[in-house]
């Protein structure tokens, strides 16, 4: 089990960015910290609303020359995670899949997505597996619409790495200084992750 931080736990309801900060940091200090990120990134990519990005980071600052490491756990674990998408998608969708997309509420996004992928399911994967887009929607929707595997998985591990590899690369190059920026700013930094959080389900919502 993770080691309990020093700082005490708020209330989830009335501090749930907070909580789940302070929660993602007592994962960081666990000895199992690498698996609770494998298992993070394998959860958001299939049905878990919560991205992993922040227990990259807590683990990349807090040793700098594992960041690269951190970032490839990320992305392995998230690329076994859109596998188990793209299965619920494909043979569970009426069983499974389809309460985890409305969950979040998120049906007209997903027969959006699944227009995108009758245009470009490429660069589709590639775009919403680097950018805030819950990428659980684009998972489930590949296995409903049969996208080939070897453009699925190829185009997901761009999308994936680019992504945990830039935040690795930052984190490799100036850890010591994020660390200092993000305990200096951190309400602003919950601000910001927050609003990229909810525009990635606005974006599949309304926009996509």
């Amino acid at each position: 089990m993770p080691q309990e931080v020093s700082t005490p736990m708020p209330s989830f309801w009335r501090h749930p960015i907070r909580y789940l900060y302070l929660w993602v940091l007592s994962w960081a200090r666990s000895p199992w910290s690498g698996w609770g990120l494998f298992g993070l990134a394998f959860a958001e990519s299939s049905f878990f609303p919560i991205p992993p990005d922040v227990l990259l980071i807590a683990l990349g600052i807090s040793i700098p020359k594992k960041a690269f490491k951190y970032a490839l756990i990320c992305t392995l674990g998230s690329l076994l995670g859109a596998g188990l998408g793209y299965l619920l998608g494909w043979a569970f969708y009426e069983a499974v899949g389809q309460s985890i997309i409305g969950f979040y509420g998120l049906e007209s996004g997903f027969a959006r997505v699944q227009d995108l992928y009758n245009q470009n399911a490429w660069l589709a994967l590639i775009i919403a597996g680097f950018t805030p887009i819950p990428y659980k929607v684009f998972t489930l929707a590949a296995g409903v619409c049969r996208i080939s595997l070897p453009v699925f998985f190829l185009a997901s591990a761009i999308g994936r790495a680019g992504r945990f590899f830039l935040v690795g690369a930052l984190i490799y190059l100036f850890g010591a200084r994020i660390k200092t920026f993000i305990d200096k700013y951190f309400n602003l930094l919950t601000i910001i992750f927050t609003v990229l959080f909810i525009l990635g389900f606005i974006v599949i919502k309304w926009v996509v």
